[in-house]
């Protein structure tokens, strides 16, 4: 890997297009902010998964807020003729789950890190299943990519892109994709302030765990001042999703 990642060039379109594309299935508001000093990495932006979605609401909130990251993905995505070629291109991060190449995921996204990139992950691994829908517990990736690199980490939090593709997305995306051009849903999306993980004691294990509590937690203090009016059952409910309390964290109130 380079010593120094650039961003390519066509992935600097796409996220200026996206700026075009998003005000046509919903009414995108960007609050915080990434301070100038990190927004060229190294940069861990932990957000929580609300929907098939957010990786295009999240693209364009990241253009507003003047990064440019790379995408960890599903290895499927990677494995599509067209969508996979342009993966590669715009430098996003491929993990395959479920396979012996998950243990790979980690030690590339370190690295590019290290190369000054800006890596966004989703903690939870999935789209959350918490039935108030707040964040779940987390996996411990991130917290290790940030002990391996030494990149701090940033909270984002969005809400509302569950009103804009359902959880069964791509079943239907067609007839999900007009309601949502004719709504035009809010979707806010918020960048929180870096996560301190310093004074962590114990083994490497028990401090990825401790340092993940602390990354999960920050997400849901960034997401509270976004759903005040709604803090238990949303407004919106989006019926195709299931309900998973094997993950449910205790809430705890914001910092």
């Amino acid at each position: 890997m380079d010593a120094s990642w650039r961003v390519p060039v066509v992935w600097r379109v796409l996220l200026r297009f996206s700026r075009v594309l998003v005000p046509l299935i919903c009414r995108l508001r960007v609050s915080g902010e990434v301070p100038e000093e990190l927004r060229h990495g190294p940069l861990i932006l932990a957000a929580n998964h609300v929907s098939p979605v957010d990786p295009v609401l999240m693209t364009a909130a990241c253009s507003i807020a003047g990064v440019a990251p790379r995408f960890m993905a599903t290895g499927g995505l990677f494995d599509a003729p067209i969508v996979g070629s342009a993966m590669r291109a715009m430098g996003h991060l491929r993990v395959d789950r479920h396979t012996a190449k998950v243990a790979e995921a980690l030690p590339n996204a370190a690295a590019a890190l290290r190369a000054g990139s800006v890596v966004l992950v989703y903690p939870e691994g999935r789209i959350g299943l918490d039935p108030w829908m707040w964040p779940e517990r987390g996996k411990t990736g991130v917290a290790r990519m940030a002990a391996m690199s030494g990149a701090a980490v940033i909270p984002v939090a969005q809400w509302g892109s569950h009103a804009v593709l359902p959880y069964t997305a791509p079943v239907g995306i067609v007839r999900s994709v007009l309601k949502a051009m004719w709504r035009r849903p809010v979707v806010l999306i918020r960048f929180g302030t870096p996560v301190d993980l310093s004074g962590l004691s114990g083994s490497a294990g028990a401090q990825a765990m401790r340092a993940t509590d602390r990354i999960v937690q920050a997400i849901a203090d960034t997401l509270a001042p976004l759903r005040e009016d709604e803090p238990e059952l949303p407004h919106f409910v989006d019926r195709t999703r299931p309900v998973d309390m094997s993950r449910v964290r205790r809430r705890r109130a914001a910092a």
